[in-house]
């Protein structure tokens, strides 16, 4: 099953990698009518200009998880190896038919590959329904500058659905056309609550009954600003961030439940079998009772070993 799960791993990089990074899947056009006051907001400039730019956002999705949840593991890990009598415990576990993992490598690895494959997952719906519909970003008609004369938008309001109708740059008309749903929105609530479910059902300290709710409801606000910022910043529709939300929501909620069962995994030193406790428990002697069965039988015995005593030569 290793083996099997790291192809679906590959995959599933393969075809982030052919939407993100190349033409594979055309971008569907929609039309708009002339002078649409719904894109015609300000253009502030390319994605890096933006107050969250990509580069930050992705590093954070990507780093922050990865850190807490290795980090969390190590300190669990070493304080049962601290609390517990770890020469009597199981030390490994037996992974495939090829080698054997330490427990808290195992849980790490486990935790943080879901995370990662879930990382994937919503690039891919992401860019999936951005390639299906096409929706245009609020400032598309000023990156887009249509010649509205040659199109004939001077008597009525038409609607223009060939692409040959803009005259900006190719690059910013492209990705004014992906917006829904918003990548940013999704990537940012799915990592933030991912995270926040990670730590809420791994971390049981004393003292942490307040810190757990403020940790992780401080995390969702951050996702949530991000879904803002988008809006302000005219680079996404109230809806594309709505919808991005929904799909980081649901992979998340579906991954943690279904796939780690709220991380609910092996502990990291393994308890004895009862088995063996079975075996240092003391032995409680009970009096023996015998049953009218037992009792009829042993008479029978008696009576035939009798017999034949008296006339052996008969038998």
């Amino acid at each position: 099953m290793l083996y099997f799960q790291l192809v679906i791993m590959a995959g599933t990089v393969m075809l982030a990698y052919y939407f993100e990074y190349t033409d594979t899947f055309n971008v569907h056009v929609q039309g708009f009518f002339c002078f649409d006051s719904s894109y015609t907001k300000p253009y502030l400039g390319p994605e890096d200009t933006s107050a969250i730019p990509p580069a930050l956002l992705y590093a954070v999705v990507a780093g922050v998880p990865t850190l807490v949840i290795t980090i969390t593991e190590s300190v669990l890990f070493f304080l049962q190896y601290a609390t517990k009598d770890f020469d009597n415990r199981e030390k490994t576990i037996v992974t495939g038919d090829c080698c054997y993992l330490n427990p808290f490598v195992r849980r790490t690895v486990r935790f943080l590959g879901v995370y990662i494959f879930g990382l994937f997952a919503t690039d891919i719906f992401v860019n999936a329904g951005q390639v299906v519909t096409g929706n245009l970003a609020p400032h598309f008609l000023t990156v887009c500058k249509p010649n509205y004369t040659a199109l004939g938008c001077q008597q009525a309001i038409r609607f223009i659905s060939h692409q040959e109708a803009c005259t900006g740059n190719e690059d910013d008309i492209l990705r004014a056309r992906k917006t829904f749903p918003s990548k940013e929105a999704a990537l940012s609530v799915y990592a933030a609550l991912y995270l926040a479910m990670y730590i809420t059902s791994t971390v049981k300290a004393r003292g942490s009954r307040l810190a757990k709710p403020v940790l992780s409801l401080g995390l969702m606000c951050l996702a949530f600003l991000t879904g803002i910022n988008r809006v302000a910043e005219y680079r996404n529709h109230w809806s594309d961030v709505i919808a991005g939300f929904i799909i980081g929501v649901a992979i998340a909620t579906f991954l943690v439940v279904c796939v780690v069962h709220n991380f609910k995994g092996k502990t990291l030193l393994s308890e004895k079998p009862q088995t063996d406790n079975l075996t240092n428990m003391p032995m409680i002697n009970l009096p023996r009772v015998e049953s009218p069965l037992e009792k009829y039988t042993a008479s029978q015995v008696n009576s035939v070993s009798s017999k034949l005593q008296y006339f052996p030569q008969q038998f």
